[in-house]
């Protein structure tokens, strides 16, 4: 058989997180950097696929589903690569609820892996900003990122925590769809269909927005980026992506991964009988 049965899908989620909890500052950090430019790299690719999509309210529908077949190559190249990403490593609550090894591990872990991915992200965006690349399609591509960037800000911070829960669900869902294939191509089926999922319905990923709102900063920053779609650049703001958008969403993130998925399946296959 193929495939593993979802208790030992359970079994191998939770035994990974111990290599996760010992791992040493420097090899956390580098493949924390390294998952930050893979999603980064997924984020813009996404954006440069529907930009003249998502711009007009008429088609904004068929860009998403666009955005949606583009963007999991990001973790596509997390998991068959080798990184480590924070929204992930929301499972590894399993492990500690076994007790494979101390909570404050997980906390370690989650601290160094978030610090890595935002910088591996800020690296993408610097040089898409270098780049021009902005500048495609007379400068609606740079629109659509100030667009994008305005939109996520502009969130309450409830509905940022909702968003962030239901993304986080999906993206462990599909860490462990693909953890339960013993080949490549399986593992990219689950991938592409449950992040592609989460990118169409509009929910929110912390790791991503690392990328998509300090590139619609930046991009901003154009006047003529901002005027092309008659932008209001108002809610823009570094306090606005840290507290309104980046927080709240990394707070959903974490009861998404580590308490529907980590703990349900915990409580499922451990804890009841």
């Amino acid at each position: 058989m193929n495939a593993l049965t979802p208790p030992e899908i359970y079994e191998k989620i939770s035994d990974s997180g111990i290599g996760k909890a010992n791992g040493s500052f420097a090899k956390l950090f580098l493949l924390g950097i390294m998952a930050g430019l893979f999603i980064a790299f997924g984020a813009q690719a996404s954006l440069m696929a529907s930009f003249n999509l998502t711009s007009d309210p008429a088609t904004f529908g068929v860009g998403k589903v666009v955005m949606g077949a583009v963007f999991p190559v990001g973790l596509m190249m997390v998991v068959l690569c080798g990184a480590e990403l924070f929204t992930g490593n929301c499972l590894m609550f399993t492990g500690a609820l076994e007790k494979k090894f101390k909570w404050s591990a997980i906390w370690r872990n989650w601290a160094i892996v978030y610090v890595g991915n935002f910088v591996g992200s800020m690296i993408i965006v610097l040089f898409i900003a270098y780049s021009g690349l902005w500048d495609s399609g007379g400068g609606l591509l740079g629109a659509v990122t100030v667009k994008t960037a305005i939109g996520k800000c502009s969130l309450s911070f409830g509905r940022a925590v909702v968003l962030g829960i239901m993304c986080n669900v999906l993206v462990c869902l599909a860490v462990w769809m693909a953890t339960g294939s013993r080949e490549t191509i399986g593992k990219i089926f689950a991938i592409w269909f449950c992040i592609g999922l989460f990118i169409i319905s509009g929910f929110e990923h912390s790791v991503a927005n690392m990328y998509f709102i300090p590139a619609g900063l930046i991009a901003a920053g154009n006047d003529a980026y901002v005027n092309l779609l008659q932008l209001d650049t108002g809610s823009l703001s570094i306090f606005s992506f840290l507290i309104k958008n980046l927080l709240p969403v990394t707070i959903g993130n974490i009861i998404g991964g580590s308490l529907f998925v980590g703990t349900t399946y915990w409580l499922c296959y451990k804890k009841l009988k």
